[in-house]
């Protein structure tokens, strides 16, 4: 069967060596209707089937080694992340289920357009510093399988404010050419309200014409930007984005499945503790994830110069506590364990002081 489509085969390889995707179909449908003729509609039919879909571009590594550069520093003004693997993110249910919507929405983008829905799949994610932003937009490049293209902002903006426009202008082609996700971290950099009035009028045509190349790339690619400061932007920033996602600080009952993510990697003697977690929990309230890691990593680093088995709960605690810059206050700190429910001898033991020296502390503060 396949001998009188020789020639269809070798055009087909051709094609895909070439890197050229219009050849590859043209002699796939000269298959299948050679195929449909000799009786072979099943098989015919498949190779249909693959042809209507909207097939997605295929990521080749070379394509993305040569980089835009600033002309004035020379250096390159995107990071570029291919297979990437994020760490898991603890995220409110209704921020996870708004995160995942849009991945599902990013792979029915054929079914939208049938139906005459094309608007664009932009994604502004805004909310605290340390809440998770750039680690949402890693996430969804390793869902979609998508290298992501961060665009380095300290290369995009130039002391000469028209090559600022050039830079941004540059970015958008660069990203346009290729199959991937356009990252603009750190948004409010650039996007920032024409309405401004320490502004000068040069940056606010860079703004402009940032708003011009989001419209033109908008069209068939996909844009996530991420800000800490949203009330800076411009307000037609915002309606660029048709997907809008805050990410805020963890409440305190989230953070328990925090501790758990930072921690799992070595023993804890406090982790199944209900009363423990909820006034570390209560401690920790109002910190960012990133905050919160830092802690965690620092409890782990204390517990091993100590000799710990396990990471106690005295030796979290303190950690705690030195995060918050008390670091010469021994009275201070001593008051502060011994209200958290830890014993003198554990406070003496986590502080390398003797007991006497606690329990002084403690009875002159009762005085």
């Amino acid at each position: 069967m396949f001998v009188k489509m020789r020639t269809e085969l070798i055009k087909i390889i051709e094609g895909g060596l070439e890197r050229n995707p219009e050849k590859v179909k043209s002699y796939a449908k000269l298959i299948s209707e050679k195929l449909r003729e000799t009786g072979e509609e099943k098989f015919a039919d498949r190779i249909n089937n693959l042809l209507n879909k909207k097939t997605i571009h295929p990521v080749y590594l070379d394509e993305f080694l040569s980089k835009p550069m600033d002309n004035d520093s020379r250096l390159p003004m995107v990071d570029i992340d291919i297979d990437t693997k994020t760490e898991d993110v603890v995220l409110p249910p209704i921020v996870k289920n708004k995160i995942e919507d849009y991945i599902q929405s990013l792979s029915q983008r054929d079914k939208f357009s049938q139906l005459g829905l094309n608007l664009p799949e932009s994604l502004l994610l805004f909310g605290p510093p340390g809440c998770g932003k750039t680690t949402i937009a890693h996430y969804i490049s390793e869902r979609t399988g998508l290298p992501l293209v961060t665009a380095k902002l300290d290369g995009l903006i130039s002391s000469l404010l028209g090559s600022t426009a050039k830079n941004i202008r540059k970015i958008f082609e660069y990203a346009q050419e290729r199959p991937c996700i356009l990252f603009l971290d750190e948004f409010d950099a650039i996007a920032k309200a024409r309405n401004d009035s320490q502004e000068v009028g040069e940056l606010k045509r860079v703004v402009n014409s940032l708003l011009q190349n989001i419209d033109t790339f908008n069209e068939n690619n996909i844009l996530i930007a991420a800000t800490n400061h949203e009330k800076l932007l411009d307000p037609a920033v915002w309606r660029r984005f048709t997907n809008q996602i805050e990410v805020p600080k963890p409440t305190e009952d989230e953070i328990p499945e925090l501790l758990k993510l930072y921690l799992k990697s070595v023993n804890v003697d406090f982790i199944e503790d209900i009363k423990k977690i909820k006034t570390i929990s209560e401690i920790l309230n109002g910190l960012s994830p990133s905050d919160i890691k830092a802690i965690c990593f620092n409890g782990i680093k204390r517990s091993i110069l100590k000799n710990e088995d396990s990471l106690s709960y005295p030796t979290f605690l303190y950690q705690c506590y030195i995060s918050n810059g008390y670091h010469n206050d021994l009275d201070e700190l001593i008051l502060f364990l011994n209200a958290k429910g830890v014993s003198q001898i554990n406070i003496s033991k986590t502080l390398d002081i003797s007991q006497r020296q606690v329990r002084n502390i403690l009875q002159r503060k009762e005085l």
